[in-house]
This record gives C-alpha cells, structure tokens and sequence, in this order.
C-alpha cells in the first residue's frame, strides 16, 4: 500500500532522512540543479515533470526532464538554483520552506555534477502551468501509483565497444518514456518516498563517470 507522502507525517519523515545529504551537499559546488516537485493532482500524490523543447541544442532536447539547469554563480546554493529554474522554465514559484531536502546526487557522462532538490509543491493543475516555449515543450504528471506499478518499469542496459557496461532504469506507459538521468533521480525519489515498496534497479543507477 502507498505510504501517504504528502501528510504532515510524511513529510517529516522525509525531512529527517534527508536532513544529512542536505547539510553536506547544499552549498557544495556543482554544475546543475533540478527540482523534483511533489504534488497533488485532483488528490492523487504524483511527480511533476517538463518535455524539453526540440527547439533546444545538445543531445537532451525532446527528453523529459526535472525542471532545473546550470548554476549561475550569482545563485546561493543548489536550491537557489532549482527553484529559480523552476520558476524560469515553467512558472511556478516554490517558496524556499516547501523544499524538504537534497537527494543523492548523480552525473552525466561528461562527469558533471547533477543535483536533485525535493520539494512538496502541494494541489497543482499541470494544465494552469505557463511554461517557457523557448525551454519547455510540456508539463504533465505522473501518479506514484503508476510510476510504482511493475508494468510501467523496465531497465536499459548500455554496451560500449561489445561490453555490457551499466543498467538504468526506464519509466513507461506515461504521455512520455522516462530514461536517463531522470529516471535516475525517479528511482531515488520513489525509494525514499516508498520504501519496501520500489525495487531499485540491481545496477548501479548512476551514469558512469569516464
């Protein structure tokens, strides 16, 4: 059964797991930041996600993504930067006490330093979003219930040179495929928010870094 993420408990609960990493990592140098926003869509809790523009340079354009991108050296900290992105990309304004903490951190293939900001963003209608159309292509959710059910997971293994190399898991049966790095930060999210009932990808679900 779902544990209820988005009661006062819950949330609790999150914070004081969280509270560490977040103490480490927060003012910790890195190349980006992504919120993970947390919220309720006619009551049912879910993960808020953006489709990159195709309009977009560089290899992720069309991908789904957190909202979130580089640090800019006027930002304080990573959260600085995930909510002024958010805020930037799709119109929403996450005030700084709705962030409950940072997740593990994970890296791109260039060994770029990525880090995941979890935020409960309470009812929110994906639909009433404006988002950037020079970044953002779409806003849409996607039930912990459904990105939970055992149907809509899959894993994807890379090979390089004939090798296998690294297994990371893949999200589907949603308006779009989840892969990457997203995925990645999904799979944290939904361990943290579900334990006992996520089975992580038995592979390190993290980029590699050479």
């Amino acid at each position: 059964m779902l544990p209820d993420c988005l009661s006062a408990e819950g949330e609790r609960r999150c914070r004081r797991l969280l509270a560490g990493a977040t103490a480490r990592l927060r003012a910790r140098p890195a190349a980006a930041a992504v919120l993970v926003p947390l919220c309720s869509v006619r009551g049912v809790p879910a993960l808020l996600y953006t489709l990159r523009s195709s309009r977009l340079a560089g290899r992720h354009k069309g991908d789904v993504s957190f909202p979130g991108g580089k640090c800019d050296p006027a930002d304080r900290d990573v959260v600085h930067t995930a909510l002024r992105e958010t805020r930037e990309e799709v119109g929403l304004v996450v005030p700084e006490e709705h962030v409950w903490g940072v997740l593990r951190p994970v890296h791109d293939q260039q060994k770029a330093t990525v880090v995941p900001v979890l935020a409960g963003v309470g009812p929110l209608d994906p639909q009433s979003l404006r988002p950037n159309p020079d970044e953002v292509d779409e806003v849409f959710a996607l039930p912990l219930a459904h990105l939970l059910q055992e149907q809509n997971q899959g894993y994807t293994h890379f090979c390089h040179g004939g090798h296998f190399r690294y297994t990371l898991p893949v999200f589907l049966h949603g308006p779009h495929r989840i892969w990457g790095l997203t995925a990645v930060i999904t799979e944290f999210t939904l361990q943290l928010l579900a334990p006992g009932i996520y089975q992580p990808c038995l592979a390190s679900p993290e980029l590699p870094r050479g």
